[in-house]
Parts: structure tokens; C-alpha cells; sequence
């Protein structure tokens, strides 16, 4: 691995890290995707090649310490805002990268999985999505990636290169404590530019609407009456209420709720 590994040891691999938000806590978490694509440099590199981690955003997010925990000597950090347009920045921070890894897509953020495609164009770089394994043969790369229905295919490219590591790769990144306190956060000075007012203007926002939750009652018959309920055209009980006041009409729909648990009270 070593004698692969000197392709790219002079200018080293690069790793783009994003952060996103916990979705029940909401406190900001890294992004699984991006910490598989730094478990993959790490084990290309075998100490042999420099791995750069980047990140482009708010130095001070507390999401980059885990970064330091799965691997990573240091981040840097190139400060942005929501408004600005980081593809330029990284186009110049990566430029002598033989080999950009990241994530197929962030957890959170505008136009998710669109990054690795116009740092490609930016570049004029090949990129591969969906990339479970990479292995560095020579000047250039042999990647199996993820195709639908179980499919998978090998694909070789040539360096310098940008690949985006799919979910499922099959890499254990693992978590160190020791590792966050000894590595360090270095923020680079802000050379991000705004965005265009067109490329701006492209976005607006909107209030996201609430789906209805349809009430179902759960199905707690066994195995095989509900094999038979399948294949056999049989009523699943119930009971229409035709007759009555307005007041008993509301009672019976009140015991069906509470007898099949869809309320509380």
C-alpha cells in the first residue's frame, strides 16, 4: 500500500467535512458521509501521505472537535456564511490535491450533493459518486461504486481526481477522545467570496406545510390470519353507526380511538 500511497504523498489527499444538526437535539453532529470519506484517506494514506481535512464555515461550530476524535490531525477551516459562495474558495484550496474525497451528499444545507459537482467543473477534474471502495494504483485510482438493485462496478480514473464515498462504504470510522484533545482547529484567513446576486436570487424560502397523519389502528392479529387476510376477501370487523344523536355517533368513534390506543385521554 505504501509503494501505491507515493502517487499522491507530495500533494496529499484531501477530505471535505460538513456539519449538521442532530435531528431530534438539534445540537450541531458531523455528517456520517463525510466521516466514511475521512476513514477511507486515512487508511489510503497508512502514514505515508498527508490527509487534509477542510471545512468551509463557522470555526467556532463544536461539530469539527469530533472530526479531530474519528481521525483527523487538524481541521482547517475557511470562515463562510450561508450567502457566500464557497465553490471558488475550495477550487483554490484544493487545487494541488491529487485526490479530493467526500461525501456523496451533507445532512443539511441547500442543494445537498451538489458541492463534488461544481468543484469538479470548477477544476475540470473527472468525479465519481457513489463510490463504496477506492484503492490508489499508480497515478490513478480503482473505485468499486454503488449501483442500484445490489449492482456494483469497478472504475478506474486518472489523478488528480474528486470522489464522493456513498453511505454504505464499507469502513468503520471510530471515535477517540485522545485524538479530539491532542488535534487543533486552524481557521484560514477569509478568502470566500459572496455570492453572485443571480446565484442568490435563485433561492427563496418557504414555510414547509405539515402532513396530515393518517389514524390507523394496528393490526394485532397473528401470522396467520393476517396471511389469510392477504389472500382471502374477509371483513375486518368494525361497525357502522347510522342511527343515533350527533352525541352517540362521537361516543363510538371515541372508543374506537381509545380501544386501539390513537389517543391518550
Amino acid at each position: 500500500m505504501s509503494s501505491q500511497a507515493s502517487a499522491v504523498s507530495a500533494s496529499g489527499i484531501t477530505v471535505l467535512v460538513s456539519t449538521s444538526a442532530h435531528p431530534l437535539s438539534g445540537r450541531p453532529v458531523t455528517s456520517r458521509n463525510d466521516t466514511l470519506a475521512l476513514e477511507i484517506a486515512q487508511q489510503l494514506s497508512r502514514g505515508s501521505t498527508t490527509v487534509r481535512t477542510l471545512h468551509a464555515g463557522d470555526p467556532q461550530d463544536t461539530a469539527l472537535s469530533d472530526y479531530l476524535a474519528f481521525g483527523a490531525s487538524s481541521v482547517e477551516v475557511l470562515p463562510a456564511t450561508p450567502g457566500d459562495d464557497i465553490v471558488a474558495a475550495l477550487a483554490e484550496q484544493v487545487r494541488s490535491s491529487k485526490l479530493v474525497l467526500c461525501g456523496t451528499r451533507a445532512q443539511s444545507g441547500e442543494a445537498s450533493g451538489m458541492l463534488p459537482y461544481l468543484l469538479a467543473a470548477a477544476l475540470k477534474r473527472p468525479m465519481l459518486s457513489d463510490v463504496l471502495d477506492v484503492q490508489l494504483v499508480g497515478d490513478s485510482v480503482q473505485t468499486t461504486q454503488f449501483l442500484p438493485k445490489g449492482r456494483r462496478r469497478t472504475v478506474s480514473v486518472s489523478l488528480p481526481a474528486i470522489i464522493a464515498v456513498h453511505p454504505l462504504a464499507a469502513v468503520l470510522p471510530r471515535y477517540a477522545y485522545a485524538r479530539r484533545v491532542a488535534g487543533r482547529i486552524v481557521t484560514l484567513p477569509n478568502t470566500v467570496p459572496a455570492a453572485s446576486e443571480a446565484r442568490s436570487s435563485a433561492w427563496t424560502l418557504e414555510t414547509t406545510e405539515r402532513v396530515p397523519v393518517k389514524l390507523k389502528a394496528p393490526d394485532r392479529r397473528r401470522g396467520h390470519a393476517r396471511m389469510l387476510a392477504a389472500t382471502v376477501a374477509m371483513s375486518r370487523g368494525g361497525q357502522v353507526v347510522n342511527e343515533g344523536s350527533n352525541v352517540e355517533k362521537a361516543q363510538a368513534v371515541l372508543a374506537y380511538l381509545r380501544e386501539h390506543d390513537l389517543i391518550a385521554f
